[in-house]
Order: C-alpha cells, then sequence, then structure tokens
C-alpha cells in the first residue's frame, strides 16, 4: 500500500515596516489573477529553509539569509478532491532583512509586484494565504501549525 504524501512548498512573507511584497499571479493555471506572497515548491534533497532563499530569489530577485528567515507557522491543507497535489504542508515565514531590489523576475507566472499595507491587502489574494497575511496584519500568533480543508 503507497503511503500517504505531501506537496511541501516555502512561502515568504516579505515584509517592509507595515507593508508586505506581494504578486499578481498569471499564466501558472493556479489561483491565476490572485495576489500571493513569494513561494513555491521544495525539489527534492533540498530543506525547506533553502527552498524559500531560493523562491525569493527566482521570484522577486532578492537574496536573504536563511537565518533571517522567521517561521510564522506551518499548514497542512488540503483541497479534499484526493488529487495528490492538492495535499499540502506550506512553510510561512517573514522577512525583513535582504539585499537587492524586490523585482519582476518571471513576468511569465507574474503580472504584477507591489508593495501593499498589510491594512490595506489587495483583492483578490490567494485564500490560504490571505489567513496568515491576517494574522500576520493583526499582529496575531498563529499556532505552529495550523490546517485546512479538513472536516
Amino acid at each position: 500500500m503507497d503511503r500517504f504524501r505531501v506537496v511541501p512548498a516555502a512561502y515568504v512573507i516579505v515584509r517592509r515596516g507595515d507593508e508586505v511584497l506581494l504578486l499578481l499571479r498569471a499564466n501558472t493555471g493556479y489561483m491565476d489573477g490572485h495576489w500571493a506572497v513569494p513561494a513555491g515548491h521544495v525539489e527534492h534533497g533540498e530543506s525547506v529553509l533553502a527552498a524559500a532563499v531560493r523562491e525569493l530569489k527566482e521570484e522577486v530577485g532578492l537574496d536573504v539569509d536563511a537565518a533571517d528567515l522567521v517561521p510564522v507557522t506551518a499548514m497542512h491543507r488540503t483541497g479534499g478532491n484526493g488529487d495528490p497535489i492538492d495535499e499540502r504542508v506550506d512553510f510561512f515565514f517573514t522577512a525583513e532583512r535582504w539585499t537587492g531590489e524586490p523585482q519582476l523576475m518571471e513576468p511569465e507566472k507574474a503580472a504584477g509586484l507591489e508593495w501593499y499595507p498589510l491594512d490595506k491587502l489587495p483583492e483578490p489574494l490567494v485564500p490560504h494565504e490571505a489567513r496568515v497575511l491576517g494574522a500576520v496584519a493583526d499582529g496575531a500568533a498563529l499556532p505552529a501549525v495550523i490546517s485546512q480543508g479538513f472536516a
């Protein structure tokens, strides 16, 4: 019998004071037209910290030291449809120190890159990211592990 598997992903909430850096998803086939934080799948043999550092560089051109990534929460979520790609564990971090200037590095996957005040986030946001960003905006500490989509 095959064991249950999940897809791990790293999310980086880049903060500049009370602002957060968001990408407008486009041409990906997933949540296109929604605002999102820089994120991506953890690759085989890669740690979640290395994935967060890599994704930040690939998507918005920022260099961050893994030691400057502050864990926010881990989210175990399901799409509830039995599709393996919709079984996830997402690791959310904040970054307030980096080098470089944010720029749209993958224009084929994103139609915009903007700073938004945490108290005036754009719509629509990717729903599971909106949940975490809402807690960050409220200054609320999330539990170390949360779940979404389960009965």
